[in-house]
């Protein structure tokens, strides 16, 4: 079952979200709390959604997004940060099910797109998401400014 993330979901997806880093080789990049999540899912101004899958009780899955502008189209998209599923539960459609429910939302709040970026190594994946219709978009690249290279460059 999907439904929509509630506060008491965060430490089970936190746990997710820490299975996903060591899938990525990123667990040095995992530093988020539960306080985080809880400010900024389920606070005053949240600043991203999140829904869960569960199966007999269990969490085995969640999907975090935000929305987002496009100029060109002149309409708000939906950005989708993290979708994740547990191995043991994967090829069972729950994957598919939480770009279903994105894409039902992005079309009844009138949005324009939903886009992701997915590792350049990760072909499961990448093979996932073509066979659902998703274009690769090969002639961009992101760019990020994080850490003290951040705070280095606002100081300036």
């Amino acid at each position: 079952m999907i439904r929509p993330a509630r506060e008491s979901d965060v430490p089970a997806i936190l746990s997710l979200i820490r299975e996903l880093a060591e899938y990525e080789k990123l667990t040095h990049a995992c530093v988020a709390s539960t306080e985080h999540f809880i400010q900024h899912l389920f606070g005053p101004n949240p600043a991203a959604e999140a829904m869960v899958a569960e199966v007999d009780g269990r969490t085995i899955g969640y999907a975090i997004w935000f929305r987002t502008f496009s100029t060109f189209l002149g309409r708000p998209g939906i950005y989708l940060e993290d979708v994740y599923v547990q191995p043991a539960h994967r090829g069972k459609g729950i994957g598919k099910a939480f770009l279903k429910h994105l894409a039902r939302l992005a079309v009844e709040r009138n949005y324009g797109r939903i886009e992701w970026s997915v590792l350049t190594w990760n072909e499961p994946s990448i093979g996932f998401y073509k066979s659902l219709g998703a274009q690769p978009l090969d002639e961009w690249k992101m760019m990020r400014l994080t850490g003290e290279e951040l705070k280095a460059f606002a100081s300036d």
